[in-house]
């Protein structure tokens, strides 16, 4: 047998293991999860409709272009509840959901909705699932260049991967599919999130930056601030970055401002003095849903503000020390993977849906697995930790769809909340090894094929 044939054969496992996995969070999804939920719902008289994220944004960008409504009225706030839940909620019902499902975006994002709006919800559905699906695929990939990453599952046959391409293509299939088939992004392409659309736009506008094409960059980035909190701290990161080399990399910049200027005066012009109105419907948001960081959630909010301001300090220190970095380097990539993680932590939710933004990051310490390994006891352990915790939701959703086949419905319900278990923790493990990784000077080292 030569090198390269156990170096395929490897490649086809990881696809292998990665279609189980999906295939478990799946299962678990329409086996166990939802049908629990259904049954939950109808036992306690919890309104169930469309369930999408996108619905409440399609109706105000409907009502605000086509009918000149305010997106973030009550009125319009009653009618996307009947929509998304069936019926307008009712306050006075104690299992009635606390999110209120109001428009809590900025109004610019109607734009962007704006070519669906005299198309039935249901098309529009299925276009934007589908939407979904490949901006997520394009996204696991974007970083797969970005980072330059070779897979560590072959670190042993380094010399055949340069002349093995259907190992690599089966590689990037494995890492796809695991991209997909996570809890995280499961959940998102079932709920329609648009956290999964500003995700994949901020994989672009990086894979943009690696290759020199800053202004596409700055419009990709506008364009991701629809949900602002999942980009700010990423755009600090950029900031930064920028002042390294102010001469070379301002043109992401200007490009962001000029977009980001057209889409909040365009907003202004259909909507007078929105932005008030967005920070009230943005505070109402938080109130209504007791939206709080994964820190807070994990620890109170004392001990997790005193750590969150930590961490910040932590992160900003390190974005300065990076500053020099070119585009084209693992540095730059590898930073940004360790801004995104950051922002799941310390951003005001806890969804699991937004840990999507956790898979560049999780691509970094696969590859740098033996480093961390040989780092010391204390790195070795956390990184078994990851592990695990990383872990837990796949080995449960696979366990749980099993039995879905061999015990009854009721007994296996009982337990869907189990994959969930380890939610909080990922970010907490996740962010804290990526600063480990960190401090090994890693992050210095350039790109296959690219300059440092």
């Amino acid at each position: 047998m030569t090198r390269r044939a156990p170096y395929i054969q490897s490649s086809i496992w990881a696809v292998v293991v990665a279609l189980v996995c999906a295939a478990g969070v799946w299962l678990f999804l329409q086996r166990v999860m939802i049908p629990y939920q259904i049954a939950d719902a109808a036992a306690t008289g919890r309104p169930r409709g469309n369930l999408s994220d996108l619905y409440p944004r399609w109706v105000g960008a409907r009502e605000l272009l086509l009918h000149g409504r305010d997106p973030y009225s009550a009125e319009v706030t009653r009618e996307i509840q009947v929509g998304y839940y069936g019926r307008a909620l009712d306050h006075s019902r104690k299992n009635d959901p606390r999110d209120e499902q109001g428009f809590a975006y900025p109004v610019y994002v109607v734009f962007a909705l704006a070519p669906t709006l005299q198309l039935t919800f249901a098309l529009v559905q299925r276009w934007f699932s589908l939407l979904l699906i490949l901006i997520s695929a394009a996204s696991a990939l974007s970083w797969v260049q970005s980072l330059g990453w070779r897979s560590s599952l072959h670190s042993s046959w380094h010399s055949s991967s340069r002349s093995s391409l259907r190992s690599s293509f089966l590689t990037r299939i494995a890492v796809v599919i695991l991209a997909l088939g996570n809890l995280a992004a499961m959940q998102g392409l079932k709920l329609e999130q648009m956290s999964l659309l500003v995700a994949g736009l901020i994989a672009i506008a990086i894979l943009c930056l690696a290759h020199d094409h800053q202004v596409a960059a700055g419009v990709t980035l506008a364009l991701a601030s629809m949900k602002p909190q999942l980009v700010v701290l990423l755009l600090v990161w950029l900031a930064i970055w920028t002042l390294g080399d102010l001469r070379r990399r301002c043109r992401w910049l200007v490009s962001f401002l000029v977009v980001m200027t057209i889409q909040i005066a365009a907003a202004e012009w259909y909507l007078p003095h929105w932005i008030p109105r967005f920070w009230q419907a943005a505070r109402a948001y938080r109130d209504y849903t007791g939206a709080i960081s994964v820190l807070e959630e994990w620890i109170g909010p004392l001990l997790g503000r005193a750590l969150e301001t930590l961490a910040f300090v932590l992160l900003i220190r390190l974005c300065w020390k990076e500053r020099s970095a070119a585009a084209t380097t693992r540095t730059f990539a590898r930073m940004a993977s360790l801004v995104l993680a950051f922002t799941v932590l310390l951003i005001p939710a806890d969804s699991v849906y937004n840990q999507v933004l956790l898979i560049p990051a999780l691509l970094v310490l696969f590859e740098a697995r033996w480093g961390l390994w040989q780092k010391g006891a204390a790195s070795r352990l956390l990184l078994l930790t990851v592990v695990g915790l990383v872990a837990w939701p796949w080995i449960t959703t696979i366990a749980l769809a099993v039995l879905s086949f061999v015990l009854p419905q009721e007994r296996v319900e009982e337990y869907w909340a189990v994959p969930f278990w380890t939610s909080i923790l990922i970010p907490v493990g996740v962010a804290a090894l990526m600063l480990v990784n960190a401090s090994q000077g890693s992050f210095g080292e350039p790109a296959e094929g690219s300059t440092s």
